[in-house]
């Protein structure tokens, strides 16, 4: 009999799966499933436990939803990619396996591993890869050149004009293979697990749940309500999206559903939630023309000549919320119980920490990696560089976000920040942007620190320190070969 084999990875869904869906496209192979895990390579690269649990649980439940159709779903363990790499050539062929698909994966140690394992079992198994986590595949959407787009809003224009005329249906899942059977997970993996709020639950059916309320019946006021952390107005997708328990053509076409026109009023809500989609697959485009982005180096090459400054305190101070300044403090509270910071937040806070402490951005990277339960490597490192004035399309290094002005623009009453920042709840509405301001004037101790850094100052020595590194060399990060 056939044996066809399904290496999952950051897909955890059986509708609009390419890869599954090509499996088992004959009706006489067997299909298997295969997911391996990989605790040391997920040290290396800062998974957070919450994130750790969230694939696991997934896996419980696909396992069972694979298992009620006859396809069988077995998970292993291997410490890094080398030795998945070796145990699944071994697996293909105990199994006699015929034909393995995978969706593809873009990141640099991914595609080396992928690329390995296709060469291993040349001439033994068919390797079919898809292009499953994006719109568009990487360098379909290029200029007039040929090359990478540099900036997101050339790149949007042309992504949309090639979506319109690719091919974005939602394939179905499969039907039943066969008698149902059932198989064991490990209760856990040789990874720390940390409990994921009730806010996200598990399943491909909860998923899409949220998918279809957030179109009906949020995504008219996204525009208008993305920014203000106190309210509920973003789609809280990103961490199925991650993990490919949803499928961004899932979310395009319920969208369309919902909100027929989204191409045509760039000024709604839809289109604007439509712009994030296509920001997350820039990012990814990105890796794999810039492949160096996967390996700490900044899009700006002389931006390395910056000089960081070493500070323990303070990169702590941050970590914990404890900056003295408000709306920081609360985002990274909310990060760091939750595993979630809002969008409008990540760039508050990852601003405050390169462009106010002057700490290098790779060690806000590693920490964000660290305690996000939607982390990715292609969207984090992109925000993060855009944040520090070292990526494409970044910001300019001399626009420097002001922490009090941001926290006043929005969270004006202070409602998010009394939420995560109980010891202000008696500062009053007007005050509570400038908590110590208000103490000094009542005679009352605050148990809250004091600001670490004075961001006057602070912006004039970042604006120092960009401008002697930028007068040693311009060079430009070259595209991959």
């Amino acid at each position: 009999m056939t044996t066809h084999l399904v290496w999952l990875r950051n897909d955890l869904r059986i509708t609009d799966n390419k890869a599954l869906y090509a499996a088992c496209a004959d009706p006489q192979a067997r299909v298997m499933a295969l997911y391996i895990a990989t605790p040391q390579q997920w040290r290396q690269h800062n998974m957070s436990p919450r994130q750790a649990a969230f694939i696991h649980a997934h896996l419980r439940q696909l396992q069972q939803v694979l298992g009620a159709r006859g396809i069988e779903l077995v998970c292993h363990q291997c410490g890094n990619f080398a030795e998945s790499a070796q145990w699944l050539v071994e697996f293909c062929q105990q199994q006699q396996v015929s034909a393995l698909f995978y969706n593809r994966q873009y990141e640099f140690n991914e595609r080396q591993r992928d690329s390995g394992v296709e060469q291993a079992l040349q001439g033994q198994v068919s390797c079919h890869g898809f292009d499953d986590s994006l719109l568009l595949p990487p360098g379909s959407v290029q200029t007039a050149k040929g090359e990478m787009y540099q900036v997101f809003t050339p790149f949007r224009h042309t992504f949309i004009q090639r979506l319109l005329a690719s091919e974005t249906t939602v394939l179905p899942a499969p039907s039943s293979r066969g008698p149902a059977c059932q198989f064991t997970l490990p209760d856990k993996f040789d990874y720390p697990f940390e409990e994921v709020s009730d806010g996200y639950p598990v399943g491909e059916q909860a998923a899409l749940q949220r998918l279809r309320a957030f179109c009906r019946e949020q995504v008219s006021d996204y525009a208008k309500q993305r920014d203000l952390p106190a309210i509920n107005g973003t789609s809280n997708l990103s961490p199925y999206l991650v993990i490919g328990v949803l499928s961004p053509r899932q979310c395009l076409n319920r969208l369309r559903v919902e909100c027929p026109d989204v191409l045509e009023n760039p000024q709604s809500g839809a289109f604007c939630w439509l712009n994030e989609l296509i920001w997350r697959e820039f990012y990814r485009h990105l890796i794999v023309a810039y492949p160096a982005l996967c390996q700490h180096r900044p899009f700006i090459p002389w931006t390395d000549n910056l000089s960081w400054s070493d500070n323990p305190s303070a990169l702590q101070a941050w970590q914990q919320g404890l900056t003295g300044y408000p709306i920081v403090d609360a985002a990274m509270r909310q990060l760091n119980q939750t595993g979630w910071m809002h969008n409008r937040l990540r760039m508050v806070s990852a601003s405050f920490l390169v462009k106010d402490l002057l700490i290098d951005w790779r060690a806000g990277e590693r920490y964000f990696m660290s305690q996000l339960l939607d982390g990715d490597l292609a969207a984090n490192n992109g925000g993060w560089q855009w944040a520090a004035s070292t990526g494409t399309d970044a910001a300019p290094y001399f626009r420097i976000f002001n922490p009090t002005t941001q926290g006043k623009r929005f969270d004006p009453q202070g409602v998010f920040i009394r939420k995560w920042l109980p010891e202000l709840a008696q500062v009053p509405d007007s005050e509570i942007h400038h908590p110590h301001r208000w103490a000094q004037k009542q005679r009352v101790v605050l148990d809250y620190p004091q600001p670490i850094v004075d961001h006057q100052q602070a912006r004039l020595n970042t604006l120092a320190r960009f401008e002697a590194a930028k007068s040693q060399g311009t060079q430009v990060l070259r595209p991959e070969c």
